[in-house]
């Protein structure tokens, strides 16, 4: 059986992306299929493209948005090669673009991927399976110095946690397993009361270095406002402060630039009954910018 998968800011993506039923919309991490499925209920003659890098999820997605198959084109591929994929589909345009950043709950849960703590497993992290490096092969081939850098501009730990994981992680190695390295980050950075693990920065810098989160980002970023047609729409939802300052950035250049409006005063929030019966969906922060 698929697993079931909740889509965060379900009601409030579609509300912003403005659905015409005749339109063309880009669902950049289609994952299980949840806002793309929505989307595709809501067209007539439109199409809805579902993009993703994994291909597991994909074919996931497909199974789970089998009744609107006719509405949907699926895509396996990077957000660094978006753009040049739907010219080749022979769609130059779009009339909205929507994605939900980062992992997802599927992947974290499931142990041979290696994404959790809590699921452990080898030290895999890689969205697209097909992909060369793997987090095993980062923290047991980086340099102390390179190492301290990763933690520190990809997971955001501070100058001190990221040396002394860092040391102990090059003393520690080989490094074979997930919950090898949390033992080796823990044993360096005690829990002291603190509500998350304390490996847990650690572990999304890795993530974020072996999926090269921050230039694919980047990349979205970039090719989003060329692909979206004039009065159509960008929304973005992300989980983590490293993430919303780049959507923020991106689309503030864009006011400024004149070439978008800003749609929303303020970063979008989850309602309190989505985080009541969806706790993923606390850190979600949802931006929109209408191309003009």
């Amino acid at each position: 059986m698929d697993p079931v998968h909740i889509p965060v800011m379900l009601r409030e993506t579609l509300e912003w992306l403005n659905i015409r039923p005749d339109g063309i919309y880009v669902d950049a991490t289609a994952g299980l299929g949840g806002h793309t499925g929505a989307i595709a209920q809501r067209l007539t003659t439109g199409l809805v493209i579902a993009s993703d890098c994994d291909a597991e999820s994909l074919e996931i997605a497909r199974r789970n948005t089998a009744p609107w198959a006719d509405r949907i084109r699926y895509r396996h591929g990077w957000f660094s090669t978006l753009a040049a994929d739907l010219v080749a589909m022979g769609i130059p345009k779009v009339d909205g673009l929507t994605a939900d950043l980062g992992a997802s709950f599927y992947q974290l849960r499931s142990k041979e991927r290696g994404f959790s703590i809590q699921a452990g497993g080898a030290l895999d992290m890689r969205f697209d399976r097909g992909a060369s490096v793997t987090a095993g092969h980062i923290i047991n081939t980086l340099n102390e110095k390179s190492l301290v850098e990763l933690l520190e501009q990809r997971g955001e730990e501070r100058g001190k946690r990221a040396r002394l994981i860092a040391r102990a992680v090059t003393g520690a190695r080989p490094i074979q397993s997930i919950q090898e390295l949390a033992r080796v980050v823990e044993r360096v950075v005690p829990r002291a009361g603190r509500r998350i693990h304390p490996a847990t920065q650690s572990f999304m810098a890795l993530r974020r270095a072996v999926n090269r989160e921050d230039e694919e980002l980047a990349a979205l970023l970039a090719a989003a406002p060329e692909l979206v047609r004039g009065g159509c729409r960008i929304a973005i939802i992300s989980f983590m402060s490293l993430e919303d300052r780049s959507v923020k950035r991106a689309f503030n250049d864009l006011v400024r630039q004149g070439r978008a409006i800003r749609l929303l005063k303020h970063v979008l929030r989850p309602a309190e009954e989505e985080v009541r019966s969806n706790p993923a969906a606390r850190s979600a922060r949802l931006r929109v910018v209408e191309m003009k």
